[in-house]
């Protein structure tokens, strides 16, 4: 039984916002409703990601939402967040590909690329014309990216770059990888030859850590998907390698330095995921509201009038209302220039959190129904447990808000 949705705004949340800030989630929301609801089911059944999007969401402003010029929307930062909501009402993984062709592709070119890189690669990656995927994690190093081992070598007008990467979204699809490697300096001492280095370096692995444009068509690249996924099923996930990968010198962020950059890259993203999840949590929450009032048990009445579902379901949109305006001011803190990581930690921490317990409430609430796919509450649930971990682990994001309250770093 399909519902359609309703909306969720419990205090009257809408009149924080701009005509604008409505307008691009009430577009954003019927392209969902229009392109995406009626596929997705047979999507995540089939492992499928909806390639066939990819261009119209170009076409729609949805990549680089927040960048000027270009061919981008220039978005404020609410606009945007609105707009990862809805697409992670959706589902994650359509919210994962466009945060990744943003904030972790686009958004990097964007700060710390040249001007010909800019002029090159942004209109074609706002378009969807071009795809990109964001190198960092590898498979022996996640929440510690300083340990990476991934290396780029200086050889005469081009680097040589080597390594592994893994859970890497759209890698499998990508037209360009953004790829972050330890460049080896000649007083390196993992060089072949090269003297032991006691030096400032030893002490901050991070400061060798550049970032690489590298054309995923070039011989030594190769991307290979991660199957049998419980999660994230219609999305792209992938394992890169890069044996003696040879790319020009012009391919090397010039403004990217050290383990700062890629970290500025993940904060951009995780201020959308920290919106995507409302969005997972509002499809939960609205699912399990529609099928309460519906559901007879008892007497033939609504299991809505029990006070053990009220409780669940006021419990939801509780959370839902704190998330929504926490994120709010998170937005309005980011068009400010006031928003430190520590507070899109919060925000991601919480709200990832608080949409996974709706999905599991939900799921209560619709008893065995809830684990079908006429429903959508067990994807949004198992999609859920994926976003939890990636972009920093929630434990990472309590060790930040820790660190920021205490003074004291626990990692």
């Amino acid at each position: 039984m399909a519902f359609k949705y309703q909306g969720v705004d419990f205090i009257d949340f809408d009149s924080l916002l701009s005509e604008d800030e409505l307008l691009v989630r009430a577009n954003t929301r019927a392209f969902i409703e229009d392109k995406l609801i009626p596929i997705i089911e047979q999507c995540n059944r089939d492992g499928r990601f909806p390639r066939e999007l990819a261009r119209p969401m170009g076409d729609l402003g949805f990549y680089g939402a927040t960048l000027a010029d270009y061919g981008c929307a220039g978005m404020n930062n609410v606009e945007a967040g609105l707009l990862y909501q809805e697409l992670e009402r959706g589902d994650s993984g359509i919210r994962s590909f466009v945060s990744v062709q943003s904030a972790l592709v686009m958004h990097p070119i964007y700060a710390f690329g040249s001007d010909q890189q800019k002029s090159f690669w942004l209109p074609k990656l706002a378009s969807g014309e071009k795809i990109g995927c964001f190198g960092l994690t590898e498979p022996d190093f996640g929440s510690n990216p300083s340990g990476m081992r991934t290396r780029a070598r200086k050889d005469g007008d081009d680097y040589i770059l080597n390594g592994e990467k893994m859970w890497i979204t759209s890698g499998s699809i990508a037209d360009v990888a953004i790829i972050w490697a330890k460049l080896e300096e000649p007083n390196d001492s993992s060089a072949p030859g090269a003297a032991p280095d006691n030096g400032a370096a030893a002490n901050n692995p991070d400061l060798r850590i550049r970032g690489f444009l590298v054309e995923t068509d070039r011989p030594g690249f190769s991307a290979k998907d991660v199957h049998g996924k419980w999660s994230l099923r219609a999305s792209v996930t992938s394992g890169l390698s890069l044996q003696d990968v040879r790319i020009p010198a012009a391919n090397l962020l010039p403004k990217s330095d050290g383990l700062k950059s890629p970290l500025a890259c993940l904060s951009q993203a995780r201020y959308g995921i920290a919106w995507g999840a409302i969005g997972a949590a509002m499809a939960c929450y609205d699912v399990a509201l529609q099928y309460a009032r519906q559901r007879k048990q008892f007497r033939n009445q609504p299991i809505a009038s029990h006070q053990l579902v009220q409780e669940k379901l006021a419990w939801m949109i509780t959370e839902i209302t704190k998330a929504q305006l926490l994120a709010l001011q998170v937005g309005r803190l980011k068009d400010q220039g006031k928003a430190a990581f520590q507070h899109i930690s919060m925000a991601k921490k919480n709200n990832v959190w608080m949409a996974l317990e709706c999905a599991r409430t939900a799921r209560g609430i619709l008893g065995a129904n809830g684990i079908a796919d006429d429903y959508p509450i067990m994807r949004h649930m198992m999609n859920l447990e994926s976003v939890k971990t990636y972009e920093g682990t929630d434990d990472i994001h309590t060790l930040i808000i820790g660190q920021s309250i205490t003074g004291i770093s626990a990692f």
